[in-house]
């Protein structure tokens, strides 16, 4: 049989959020995290408290999971939790249009390529 493996998220004591992945149970983990059996981040932040998981067939998609949330913002992350994917859509697009607008004001502030002829 094989067994899925969690991307799964904790809020810490101190209200920041920890992203983790375990072919363990949920409760064990958790239980893990609270008697601080790692070291590192959460080890000072107990106790956590476990908010968000989703299960995945494939290790690699658990690993792929794993380093889009932790690239999320705290905004994006309360939004899933919350199950509010409107706003989850929403942030995402937001990203999505700073980007497009900082990459229209570094062309905008190039030199072009004609007048860059126009000077040789």
């Amino acid at each position: 049989m094989n067994m899925g493996a969690f991307v799964y998220m904790l809020r810490c004591s101190d209200g920041s959020y920890y992203v983790g992945t375990t072919r363990a149970a949920l409760e064990q983990r958790v239980a893990q995290h609270n008697a601080g059996y790692f070291g590192g981040y959460t080890a000072k932040r107990r106790p956590v408290e476990h908010v968000f998981a989703e299960e995945f067939e494939r290790i690699t998609d658990v690993i792929a999971a794993e380093r889009q949330l932790k690239g999320w913002g705290r905004a994006k992350k309360e939004a899933l939790i919350r199950g509010d994917f409107d706003r989850l859509k929403l942030l995402a697009d937001g990203w999505s249009n700073r980007r497009r607008a900082r990459a229209a004001r570094a062309l905008r502030h190039a030199p072009s390529a004609r007048a860059q002829g126009e000077e040789s």
